[in-house]
């Protein structure tokens, strides 16, 4: 038999006591589909004395997840605390110049430090292995880098916040307002502590990066994906959209273009019927479009203690297979740096204002419109008062830029009430 592939496991939160369920729960299995026992040897967490609902008795305990990653007894180290640095980082930097393989949950760490980190640990034969730190359980990365390397991948896009997916779908379906649904989502703990993560949009702005990386060769580029939370979606964003047979979803979009890579995770109305348009509550979704094989899409659990300890349990097995990747499916050092892009491809925009109750209002808009270039499809008013006349319009399909220019020009026209919103009608 050969010699057990030994764990030292840094975070014993929802998805560390996962992992553990499953190293004890599944040994046999584990150890007939990956070639070679699975064990854990010891753990590290802030409080000792928390009861996890686990027993943890069996494994040696670090009060310093640094210590837990250079110990000799530890193969793979797997970082399940969280967050872009701090004890994240310094025990991960650990590992690595100990000579450890990293399996890690942590998308922000590699969002920001990824490349550095994957170049290091590829100089020494090791492996960074983060299925877990994309959609939870649903196995995006191994697709890419694995089911699809045959492809070149053209298009990533998805729903990969399912905090984000619970609000808008919650918002629809009781007709409650943004507010509501928000402090409900807290209530429930759906919510970061820093809230801005999940609602501004920047945990999946962190995982589309890690994808886009993998897709097109590039090195992750975070601080190039154009970001816009959902915080400005209304409850009439969501009507208005049904009656057009759309739903709203934070979507993340990546492509290569002609101009470059681009970027974005923003709010976008799909079509209601599509498989975007009908996900629910918490699921996310990945789609990938390839030049062979069309178009993928996986749904799946983004979040949990089941699918993502899962997630981390794949890698696990695969590093005790012998199967060794390079973290972002081609040598590290072999990434370009990608030249950042707007979104380029035209496509319908929805417009929605607020504007002063007076004569010629409207027309000022329009001609705001007309000199960006951006042509009117269709054009509502409803639930004007005295004082106010709340405005929709439907664009044709024009490019990002010119509504952009639109949305400045609209600020001189001296008949607007409050900031308007723009929303992508995205082509899926």
């Amino acid at each position: 038999m050969p010699d057990p592939l030994r764990l030292g496991i840094a975070g014993l939160g929802t998805v560390g006591r996962g992992v553990v369920k499953i190293v004890q729960r599944h040994a046999d299995l584990i150890a007939a589909r990956g070639g070679r026992p699975v064990e854990i040897t010891a753990v590290s967490a802030r409080n000792r004395a928390a009861d996890r609902g686990v027993d943890l008795s069996a494994y040696a305990w670090e009060a310093d997840p640094v210590a837990l990653a250079r110990r000799p007894d530890v193969d793979i180290f797997v970082e399940l605390m969280g967050g872009a640095e701090g004890p994240a980082r310094a025990a991960t930097e650990a590992a690595i110049a100990a000579g450890k393989d990293v399996v890690t949950a942590n998308k922000a760490l590699l969002a920001h430090h990824g490349q550095r980190l994957a170049e290091e640990a590829e100089a020494r034969g090791r492996v960074i292995r983060f299925e877990a730190a994309v959609a939870g359980g649903i196995p995006v990365i191994k697709a890419l880098t694995e089911g699809l390397a045959g492809n070149q991948i053209t298009r990533v896009m998805g729903v990969m916040n399912g905090t984000c997916n619970y609000i808008l779908t919650r918002m629809e379906s009781a007709g409650l307002p943004y507010a509501q649904v928000f402090a409900e989502a807290q209530g429930l703990g759906y919510v970061e502590a820093d809230p801005t993560l999940d609602v501004g949009g920047i945990d999946a702005g962190h995982k589309l990066s890690l994808l886009a990386a993998i897709a097109f060769g590039t090195r992750v580029s975070f601080d190039a994906v154009d970001l816009e939370g959902i915080d400005r979606v209304s409850i009439e964003d969501i009507r208005q959209a049904a009656d057009m047979g759309l739903r709203i979803k934070l979507l993340g979009v990546a492509q290569m273009t002609g101009r470059g890579l681009e970027q974005r995770m923003s709010p976008c109305l799909v079509p209601a019927d599509s498989p975007l348009g009908q996900l629910p509550g918490g699921t996310n979704m990945v789609v990938l479009e390839g030049d062979s094989v069309g178009q993928i899409v996986l749904r799946g659990a983004g979040a949990g203690e089941g699918p993502t300890a899962s997630a981390v349990m794949a890698d696990v097995i695969d590093i005790a297979r012998g199967t060794r990747l390079s973290t972002f499916g081609r040598p590290a050092a072999s990434l370009v740096a990608p030249v950042a892009a707007k979104a380029s491809a035209p496509a319908a925009h929805y417009l929605r204002m607020t504007l002063q109750d007076k004569p010629g209002a409207l027309a000022k808009i329009a001609t705001v419109l007309g000199e960006a270039g951006v042509s009117i499809d269709r054009m509502r008013q409803y639930g004007h008062d005295d004082a106010t006349a709340p405005v929709l319009i439907v664009t044709h399909k024009t490019t990002r830029d010119a509504i952009d220019h639109a949305l400045a020009g609209f600020a001189a026209t001296g008949v607007m009430v409050g900031q308007p919103v723009a929303l992508r009608i995205e082509p899926v």
